[in-house]
C-alpha cells in the first residue's frame, strides 16, 4: 500500500494523469462544441448555398446563351440536396426536381395552409428572397424554404429539410466517439512514452541527489547532445558532483592534517626539551670558556699583561656571542609566531645586493674566491628592505663559508629572474662547492642544525641564519629552498615586484 501510495506522487505517473486528463478534456470540449455549434454552422452554410443557388438561378434566366438550362437547374438539386420548384408568372410550372414539391398550384395552396409560419420562423427576409425554417405537418419533417422573385417574374421555391443537417451532427458526434476511443488508445501510449521519457531523468537525479546527500559521488548523469532544461541540469548536477567530491576530499585532507597537527601539539614538552637542549648546547661552551678564562684571571694564571689581555678578549668575544645568539633567539620567535610587523616599501633589489657583497668584500678575499652579479638592471621590489638584506646576508655568508674550487673555478654568484608574469622575481645566490646531502635538505632550515655533526665554532655561526630565511619568507607567503647543482648549491628566494 506504501509502495502504491509513493507511486501514485511520483512525477512520472503526475505528468501522465495531468496529460490524460487534459486529452479528455480536449475531446469532451470538442463533442460539446459539435452539438452546440456545429448544427448551427452547417445551418449557415445551408443558407449560403440557398442563396448561391438562388443567384445562379437567376443568372441562368437572364442569360440568353444559357443553353440545356433544366440540366443545370438538375445538377444544383442533385449536388446539394435541394428541391426546387420554379412557376411562371402564370403559375404554372416551369421546372420541378421533385414532382411531389408543390406539383400543383392547388397543391401549393394546400401546402402553404399547412405551413405554420410566424415571424421566429423567418431566417432571412430580403426584397427578393425569404428564408424560413417551415415544418410539414403532414410528414413531420421541418424544411429551410427559399421563396424568391427572379428577374423575369419567374417565382423560385428551393427547399432542404433540415434532417439531414441533424444527420450531420449525429455522424460528427459519432465520428467523435470513435476518434475519442482511437485518441485516448493511442494518447495512452503517447503519453506514456513522453512521461516516461521527463520522469525517467528526474527520477535518475533524484537517485544521484540522494547518493550525493549520502557523500556518494560516484554516480554521474548520463548526458545528451540535446540541450533542453533536464540536460541542463543534469550537467549543473554534474559539476556541483564534482566540486562537492573535489571540496570534501579537501576537507578529509585538511582534516587529516589536522588530526597531524594535534598529534604535533602533543609532542610540544618534547620539542620544548629538545629546543632546551639545543640552547643549552649553543651556551655551555662560551659559559664554560668564560668561566675558566675568568677563573684564570682571578688566580693569576699568567701575571704578564699580553696574557691577561688575551684573556679579557676572549672573555668578551664570547659574551658578545652569547648577547647575540640570545638576541637572534627573541628575534626568530617573533618573526615564528607572527609578533613582528613588516614595513614593506618598493626598493631597488639590485642596489640592496651590492651594498650585501661591499660589506662581505673582505670576507671573500680571504677565502680567495670571486663573487658574479649578472643582473646590474634596476629591479623594484616591495618588501621590508631591513629583513631581505638580512636573507641576502644569510645565504651570502652560507655560500663563503661553504665555497670551493670546482674545475678550476671558486665563485659564489647572485642572479636575479623575473617570472613570465613579470610580478615575481627570483633572487638567486649560488657558490661552487659540495653538494648537500639529500636527507639534509630539508633539515637544514630547522634551528640550530649544523650539516656538520662536529659544530666547529671556528665559522662563528649560530646554526639559525637559514631559519631567520624560512621564518620571513613564510611571513610573505613567497618561495625559498635550496637546489643542488653539478658543480656547487644554490638558494633562492622570490619577491613582489609591485603591490597588486
Amino acid at each position: 500500500m506504501e509502495k502504491f501510495k509513493n507511486a501514485l506522487k511520483s512525477v512520472r505517473v503526475k505528468l501522465f494523469m495531468t496529460l490524460s486528463l487534459v486529452i479528455l478534456l480536449i475531446i469532451a470540449f470538442l463533442i460539446l462544441v459539435n452539438n452546440l455549434v456545429f448544427g448551427q454552422y452547417v445551418l449557415y452554410n445551408k443558407t449560403i448555398a440557398l442563396k448561391s443557388a438562388y443567384e445562379r438561378i437567376n443568372n441562368y434566366y437572364k442569360d440568353s446563351q444559357t443553353t440545356d438550362l433544366e440540366t443545370q437547374l438538375e445538377k444544383i438539386a442533385i449536388n446539394n440536396n435541394f428541391d426546387i420548384l420554379i412557376k411562371d408568372n402564370k403559375n404554372i410550372n416551369v421546372y420541378t426536381s421533385n414532382k411531389d414539391f408543390f406539383s400543383t398550384l392547388g397543391q401549393m395552396n394546400e401546402m402553404t395552409k399547412r405551413i405554420n409560419i410566424d415571424s421566429s420562423q423567418i431566417l432571412e427576409d430580403e426584397e427578393n428572397y425569404t428564408i424560413r425554417r417551415i415544418q410539414d405537418s403532414k410528414n413531420g419533417i421541418t424544411y429551410i424554404l427559399l421563396s424568391a422573385s427572379l428577374d423575369n417574374g419567374y417565382l423560385l421555391y428551393i427547399r432542404i429539410p433540415i434532417t439531414v443537417i441533424e444527420q450531420s451532427v449525429e455522424i460528427s458526434n459519432h465520428f467523435l466517439y470513435l476518434m475519442a476511443g482511437l485518441t485516448i488508445l493511442i494518447s495512452a501510449v503517447i503519453v506514456s512514452y513522453v512521461s516516461r521519457k521527463f520522469g525517467d531523468p528526474i527520477t535518475e537525479l533524484n537517485d544521484i541527489a540522494k547518493k550525493m546527500s549520502n557523500l556518494d559521488f560516484s554516480k554521474k548523469y548520463r548526458t545528451t547532445n540535446v540541450e533542453d532544461e533536464i540536460n541542463n541540469l543534469g550537467k549543473s548536477i554534474n559539476v556541483m558532483s564534482d566540486k562537492l567530491e573535489k571540496t570534501i576530499k579537501q576537507l578529509r585532507e585538511t582534516n587529516i592534517e589536522l588530526e597531524k597537527d594535534i598529534e604535533e601539539k602533543s609532542q610540544i614538552d618534547e620539542m620544548r626539551k629538545s629546543f632546551i637542549s639545543d640552547v643549552s648546547h649553543e651556551l655551555k661552551t662560551p659559559i664554560a670558556l668564560i668561566q675558566g678564562y675568568s677563573e684564570g684571571l682571578l688566580e693569576n694564571v699568567n701575571s704578564d699583561e699580553e696574557s691577561r689581555k688575551f684573556y679579557a678578549e676572549v672573555i668578551l668575544d664570547e659574551t658578545n656571542k652569547m648577547d647575540r645568539l640570545v638576541k637572534e633567539l627573541l628575534e626568530l620567535m617573533k618573526l615564528e609566531y607572527g609578533k613582528r610587523e613588516f614595513q614593506d616599501k618598493e626598493f631597488n633589489i639590485v642596489e640592496l645586493e651590492k651594498e650585501v657583497v661591499r660589506k662581505s668584500q673582505v670576507i671573500v678575499e680571504e677565502k680567495q674566491a670571486k663573487i658574479k652579479m649578472d643582473t646590474l638592471d634596476e629591479i623594484q621590489v616591495v618588501a621590508d628592505d631591513f629583513y631581505i638584506e638580512q636573507v641576502i646576508s644569510n645565504y651570502l655568508t652560507n655560500a663563503i663559508k661553504h665555497v670551493k674550487e670546482v674545475d678550476g673555478e671558486k665563485y659564489i654568484q647572485i642572479k636575479n629572474e623575473i617570472s613570465k608574469d613579470g610580478k615575481r622575481v627570483r633572487i638567486k645566490v649560488f657558490n661552487t662547492g659540495d653538494k648537500i646531502k639529500e636527507e639534509d635538505i630539508s633539515r637544514i632550515w630547522n634551528r640550530f642544525y649544523k650539516s656538520d655533526e662536529s659544530r666547529n665554532r671556528e665559522d662563528g655561526g649560530t646554526g639559525i641564519g637559514l631559519s631567520f630565511v624560512k621564518a620571513i619568507m613564510n611571513n610573505y607567503g613567497n618561495s625559498y629552498g635550496v637546489i643542488n647543482k653539478e658543480n656547487g648549491v644554490e638558494f633562492y628566494i622570490e619577491l613582489n615586484m609591485n603591490r597588486s
